[in-house]
């Protein structure tokens, strides 16, 4: 996967995800009230600015392209609250807008599609709610426009200027201003209900090939007590996801369902359902208990468990990718494989395709997509390694069958520049059979005695969603615990289906290196949270309804991505609750998966792979390359002694000129002119590591990194 150097955020804007990205026509308002804005046309980055009579015309250069406003000549009356312009623009780009000064990710609002337009239209955002929340406004301040991250579009701009709502923006604005506060509302639903005591307990729900037996207690048991059924989506403290009750007429009861069941016209898998006892009290049913997802599947195979041979793997693996000699030659025994289900699954037959039927209804994969996933997943399997597939949804607009991808696409979602995917869709059954539909093909296909299109052991579950608005994206400014039950939600069902076919199989979270402190560098804002709550927050689901076997895939890059010294880095510290978690201080994470509060059950430690990180080479001159081998020396060196970590994947195979001007490689650019995807320093380090040889290649780092010893790079006490 990608990593995003410049960090977006969603905030309350005019343009809403579910309405026209173009703007009512304002309101007729005086031009002398109009508080009107100037660019400053020289203070461009990767792009060229010029002015003609009051109108801009501005042409990008390269892949961070923005410009700054002259300081609002006056303070804003408490009524201005729309920027407002007309342009036109040769390309769709994704703005993003920042409250200045300081220019910080927090003081700013993203997800701002600026449509493609030839002739001159109005464009509008609402910043009333920002430029409050800021004390934003006063004589002197500026904002600074973004526009996205394409080189070589032209914009034209003209009459920029500040002024009051007309009525339709008010209506949005309240609307908006409402789905905050029933979002907030539900957030503290979440809470309390996670931190609720119970005496009645459903202790085991064991998922057969056609049956689902249910186990549990009620301690003061009387009459009007049932067993309900919450399909996914639906929330135990809504009495409107209750279905199917079943009565329970012991205080301790063992009671049988059918595990399938005809739902809205679809045959319904109910072992992706939770259940939960309830209690008649006059006309309405209240929650006696969690609930609880299946603790056990029948596997329709008894395959085996995957095991490692070394600790070194590869991130984003492709068959198609050039330099395959690589997984012999660096004794690779683990891959991530990015799998985009937006990308193959069809709701109709478009030819060139695998037809899958699903619980009795028939979904079609692109056949092309499915090939080389074969012959990636082959080209693994037969060497004995290690894969898992990295699950990642797109927007319907991305998606190979834009019906499936509205399916999928999260009906909050909020489209922007760096907004690369969307959290899955599970608040219908169509949706929920959909999905279920291609994560079942994938089980299905790659989960096979014998293997004979390769073999998938484990899902990640989608990439950093600890920025969840950028990769899991379901709308700005989303409650940390209202984000992560659709996180959560998600990460079960891909795991009840994988354990449909392999009883070993497991769900990794992903998560960056803000352990303690999100994206932001401190300003919070929601769509950026940190891992370590998020972490802990999937403890208190696994509490409360019931544990199963989810691990960690991790992201521990160096502070500042381009710089490869993470020896550094000051914001990883030796301490339980340090900001970021980078190589620095893998200790952290060695620390936290092997306490015993964190384990499967208690007893078991979860898996953990340090599945995308590298350490960068600004150029390819000789220092830069050999700080870059350096920065992998002492991860290495750290990462080996810690035993709760299982596995690394390096992140990126080879340089990609896509990835935000990063080197991160252990090859050159495929294109490079002198040494197109020659192997760098860091490839022959990567290839002695854990080796006899090891030693002898890493030791004349030592000066780089500044120490005498290997030894002074020995396991770290941490602080509380």
């Amino acid at each position: 996967m990608k990593k995003s150097l410049i960090l977006v955020l969603g905030v309350l804007i005019f343009i809403c995800s579910c309405k026209s990205n173009i703007a009512p026509e304002p309101p007729v308002i005086p031009t002398d009230d109009l508080l009107k804005l100037t660019i400053d046309t020289k203070s461009g980055n990767h792009l060229d600015a010029t002015e003609t009579n009051g109108k801009y015309s501005i042409k990008t250069t390269g892949e961070d392209p923005f410009l700054y406003l002259n300081g609002l000549k006056r303070k804003l009356k408490p009524e201005e609250l729309v920027l407002t312009f007309e342009y036109t623009s040769t390309a769709e780009i994704g703005m993003q807008l920042f409250f200045t000064p300081p220019t910080t990710e927090g003081r700013s609002i993203s997800s701002i599609v600026l449509p493609a337009s030839s002739s001159m239209k109005t464009f509008s955002i609402d910043i009333g709610a920002k430029s409050q929340e800021l004390k934003w406004g006063n004589s002197g301040d500026k904002l600074r426009l973004d526009f996205g991250n394409k080189s070589g579009v032209t914009i034209e701009l003209k009459g920029l200027s500040v002024r009051e709502r007309n009525e339709e923006e008010k209506k949005i604005a309240k609307e908006k201003e409402d789905f905050k506060l029933n979002d907030q509302a539900l957030n503290e639903k979440f809470l309390a209900y996670l931190g609720r005591t119970f005496s009645s307990k459903i202790t085991q729900v064991k998922v057969d090939l056609s049956t689902i037996n249910l186990t549990g207690s009620i301690p003061n048991f009387a009459e009007g007590y049932s067993l309900v059924e919450i399909l996914p989506g639906g929330q135990p403290f809504d009495e409107t996801s209750y279905g199917n009750p079943i009565p329970i007429t012991t205080a301790t009861f063992s009671i049988q369902a059918d595990r399938f069941q005809e739902k809205e016209g679809l045959r319904y898998d109910r072992g992706l359902s939770r259940w939960a006892i309830v209690r008649s009290n006059a006309d309405k049913l209240e929650l006696q208990s969690h609930a609880r997802y299946a603790d056990e599947i029948q596997a329709k195979y008894q395959l085996t468990a995957s095991k490692l041979k070394s600790k070194k793997g590869l991130g984003g693996y492709d068959f198609n990718r050039e330099f395959q000699s690589d997984l012999d030659d660096l004794q690779i025994s683990s891959v991530t494989v990015n799998v985009s289900i937006s990308s193959f699954l069809n709701l109709s037959d478009r030819g060139n395709s695998y037809a899958h039927n699903y619980n009795g209804k028939m979904y079609y994969m692109s056949k092309s997509y499915i090939d080389n996933l074969d012959k990636t997943f082959k080209a693994a399997f037969a060497r004995d390694i290690v894969v898992s597939a990295i699950i990642l949804v797109q927007s319907a607009a991305q998606s190979v069958d834009p019906s499936a991808g509205n399916l999928l696409q999260h009906p909050n979602f909020a489209p922007g520049a760096n907004v690369f995917f969307t959290m899955p869709r599970m608040d219908n059954l169509s949706s929920i059979h959909a999905y279920a539909a291609a994560l079942d093909f994938l089980a299905s296909r790659y989960c096979q005695p014998g293997s004979p299109n390769g073999r998938i052991h484990s899902f990640i579950m989608h990439n950093e969603v600890d920025q969840g608005i950028v990769w899991t994206n379901m709308g700005p400014d989303r409650p940390l615990n209202v984000f992560l039950d659709n996180y959560y939600q998600s990460m079960r069902l891909a795991y009840a289906i994988l354990r449909n076919y392999d009883s070993n199989a497991e769900v990794l979270g992903s998560f960056t290196h803000s352990w303690n402190e999100s994206a932001t560098g401190g300003d919070y804002f929601a769509g950026y949270y940190t891992a370590k709550e998020m972490i802990e927050g999937l403890l208190d689901y696994s509490a409360a309804e019931g544990d199963f076997q989810w691990g960690l895939a991790c992201h521990p890059y160096p502070e500042d991505l381009t710089e490869p010294k993470t020896w550094n880095d000051k914001r990883a510290t030796f301490s339980k609750s340090s900001p970021l978690v980078t190589f620095k201080n893998l200790e952290v994470l060695d620390d936290w998966i092997k306490q015993t509060d964190h384990k499967y059950n208690k007893t078991t430690k979860r898996t953990l792979w340090l599945s995308e990180n590298g350490t960068n080479s600004k150029t390819y001159s000789e220092q830069d390359l050999r700080e870059q081998a350096a920065g992998f020396a002492y991860a290495w060196k750290k990462f080996k002694q810690l035993d709760g970590i299982d596995a690394i994947q390096w992140h990126n195979w080879i340089d990609n000129r896509h990835e935000f001007g990063l080197r991160i490689g252990l090859r050159r650019f495929p294109d490079d002119e002198t040494e197109p995807g020659g192997p760098k320093p860091v490839w022959h380090l990567y290839q002695a590591a854990g080796t006899n040889n090891e030693d002898s290649l890493f030791d004349p780092y030592k000066s780089v990194i500044g120490i005498s010893d290997w030894k002074e790079l020995d396991k770290k006490p941490l602080s509380p």
